[in-house]
């Protein structure tokens, strides 16, 4: 019988060293921040005389950063070391964080989002291969506890945001800068510096990592699923229409179904019926959830965005055990180029969906996010022959280290 991850014996996921409850308590506020700002998206449109397209730039500014930025996390560390590199992030989303919460425009909120993004980079990239290094008992309970503060951290960021948006919108992001000084200070105390690699990343490994046929597949894939991802998280908080605190309830619910399903539902679905059939089945039924809840009325938009976190907790493990397994290069440096690609669809997505809705009207946005979940898993029918044998291998290892799941995980 596997040896249960939650014992309270020795080497167990609840016996870790400091160091390793440092990082991981940093990483829940860093994944907080991805959803942070949703509930009170309504709230800073009024605030600051803004549209929806524009608010919606928080997003996009973000994670446009962090997808270039993706390019650059493993230079840095592999130079650095692995404590000055999440230092270094952590201290960036302090500073931009703080600044965001003093703006007196959008555009200077979605530039300091934009610098908050690149700190998030340095530090979600690196946070993962901290903790395995720092863990005590192997990896696997590393990585639980890493995507387990990756869910705690999606579940109770529209928590805090509504918490505190309630107030005033400004609030969030202070509370935000805060908790990441706190954790700044943890990880100084508490973590050791880390071995820096035997061979210094190049700007150009990710890139080059991308020519492997299965690892541009998965990534190509993952692209069109994180438009339909990021059109629900970004855009739905302006259909539902909602105050902060029921806003932040109904995101509350979806990042709990992301994180069990995430960590718990999508292993054993893969074990069962292996990961392209678990992630091409999860893809359709996300694009049939996504057309209903445009489609719908108040009451079902509500359910089909809870329950959309179900689909996006399934895809996001098996898109990043695929990403990570299925090619040759190092794990850092193919989960680079991987989030990479897809980080864009992520910056895309917040700014088309409210400028779809401009153009023709409030259902379209989610018929296309809908079109595109079926596109992301047409790739994976089509490019099934590159993805298969890694499919076939592969057992679930809880091996997310893109910091959505992907969120990054």
């Amino acid at each position: 019988m596997a040896a249960d991850p939650f014992d309270a014996g020795a080497g167990s996921l609840l016996r870790q060293p400091k160091a390793v409850w440092a990082t991981a308590g940093a990483s829940v506020v860093a994944f907080m921040g991805i959803g942070l700002v949703d509930p009170i998206l309504p709230s800073i449109a009024k605030g600051l005389d803004a549209t929806a397209s524009q608010v919606s730039l928080l997003f996009t500014s973000y994670f446009l950063i962090t997808a270039v930025a993706m390019l650059v996390t493993g230079f840095v560390s592999s130079r650095i070391g692995g404590k000055k590199t999440l230092l270094l992030g952590l201290a960036l989303v302090v500073v931009f964080a703080g600044l965001a919460g003093t703006s007196g425009s959008v555009g200077q909120l979605v530039g300091f989002r934009a610098g908050w993004g690149l700190g998030n980079a340095l530090f979600v990239s690196t946070a993962l291969a901290v903790i395995v290094g720092a863990a005590a008992g192997g990896s696997a309970a590393a990585i639980l506890l890493y995507e387990s503060a990756l869910g705690l951290g999606m579940a109770c960021g529209p928590l805090l945001g509504a918490l505190l948006g309630d107030a005033s919108w400004r609030y969030p992001f202070f509370g935000t800068a805060f908790l990441m000084a706190v954790g700044f200070l943890c990880v100084t105390v508490f973590l050791k510096e880390q071995p820096k690699p035997a061979r210094r990343t190049s700007l150009l490994d990710p890139i080059k990592a991308l020519g492997h046929g299965g690892l541009a597949s998965a990534a190509a894939s993952a692209f069109f699923y994180n438009y339909t991802f990021f059109t629900v998280l970004a855009f739905t908080p302006f259909v539902l229409n909602m105050t902060p605190y029921k806003s932040g309830a109904v995101f509350f619910a979806w990042g709990v179904l992301l994180a069990v399903f995430s960590v718990i539902v999508a292993p054993r679905m893969q074990e069962r019926f292996g990961s392209l059939k678990v992630l091409g089945g999860s893809l359709v039924l996300l694009a049939a959830d996504v057309v209903v809840l445009g489609y719908g009325d108040h009451t079902t938009a509500i359910v089909c965005t809870i329950l959309s976190g179900a689909f996006i907790g399934v895809n996001n493990t098996v898109y990043t055990e695929l990403a990570l397994g299925v090619s040759d290069a190092p794990r850092p440096v193919a989960s680079a180029g991987y989030n990479f690609v897809r980080w864009f669809a992520a910056a895309a997505a917040p700014y088309l969906a409210p400028k779809i809705e401009e153009w023709s009207d409030i259902h379209v946005p989610f018929v296309v996010a809908g079109a595109t979940a079926l596109v992301g898993a047409l790739v994976v029918l089509v490019r099934r022959g590159a993805l298969a044998h890694e499919a076939e291998e592969l057992r679930p290892r809880h091996a997310s280290e893109d910091g959505v799941a992907v969120f990054a995980k």
